[in-house]
């Protein structure tokens, strides 16, 4: 519990210090203050808000497809393929993110290599402010879809095949199956993959440290990699940790009304 709550007090303790000739100073709520009048740090607010709108729902929706795929009785090897798609997950995020950066390359890439084959024109993708945040996208979906799906296709096999059965003899169809019967009961499901989905894009470092640093003009920065910056290349540990205490926050308050929304509504169906 010590190693644990020490450090947590101590992180915010540092964030209303300030580096005074070298000498930790007491400064209240200044560093508060400061971040509020930091354009980077909305900037990666800002990007952020951008992954949690896109992102997130994306690769919930791909996941809900994707288990629902591998729940099908007529799927031939369905341990395989439920390992493969999980294996994304197990990788190390060094190393798959500098995958992606050797595969987005402007010149040799194979994503342009193959664009070129088709007759396109190469993309500068990590170079690009728009085409860096789509392949920031495209990498944190392609890691955690297959981990979402296995987590959603255990709530899919704990629902009785007697339902299915039920409905089908009503003569409903695969929408009204499932928006009767699966989505109801794969609500928690899909509520721990939304809040942990969410706090993983929050806490977002290593995928766009490797690919592009935060660039081009901050358009991938994230709170985390800029606390990151502003902690180790600028050593001003007491703003970092303010940044640090400001995420721990929006992470709370979005987990709440995630929890709020979801409950409301299960509420409401009962």
């Amino acid at each position: 519990m010590f190693f644990f709550a020490y450090p947590l007090g101590a992180s915010l303790y540092q964030s209303f210090t300030a580096d005074r000739a070298g000498v930790p100073t007491w400064v209240g709520f200044e560093q508060y203050q400061r971040m509020l009048h930091d354009p980077v740090f909305w900037k990666s607010l800002g990007n952020t808000g951008l992954l949690l709108v896109i992102q997130v729902p994306l690769m919930i929706v791909l996941a809900l497809v994707l288990a629902g795929i591998l729940n099908q009785s007529w799927l031939r090897f369905r341990s395989s393929w439920r390992i493969a798609y999980f294996l994304p997950s197990v990788t190390m995020l060094v190393a798959y993110a500098m995958v992606f950066k050797v595969l987005l390359k402007t010149d040799g890439g194979m994503v342009n290599q193959v664009l070129g084959w088709l007759g396109a024109q190469p993309v500068d993708w990590l170079n690009n402010p728009v085409w860096a945040r789509v392949s920031l996208i495209a990498s944190i979906t392609w890691r955690w879809t297959g981990y979402n799906a296995v987590i959603l296709l255990a709530g899919l096999q704990a629902i009785p095949k007697e339902q299915y059965e039920a409905a089908s003899i009503d003569g409903a169809g695969p929408i009204r199956t499932f928006a009767t019967i699966v989505a109801p009961q794969l609500r928690p499901v899909i509520l721990f993959c939304s809040v942990t989905s969410t706090i993983g894009t929050l806490q977002l470092f290593d995928e766009n440290l490797v690919l592009t640093r935060g660039g081009p003009d901050n358009a991938t920065m994230t709170p985390v990699l800029y606390l990151y910056k502003i902690g180790f290349d600028q050593l001003d540990f007491g703003y970092a940790s303010a940044i640090a205490w400001a995420v721990v926050l929006i992470i709370g308050v979005l987990s709440f009304l995630q929890f709020r929304f979801f409950g409301n509504a299960e509420r409401e169906k009962r």
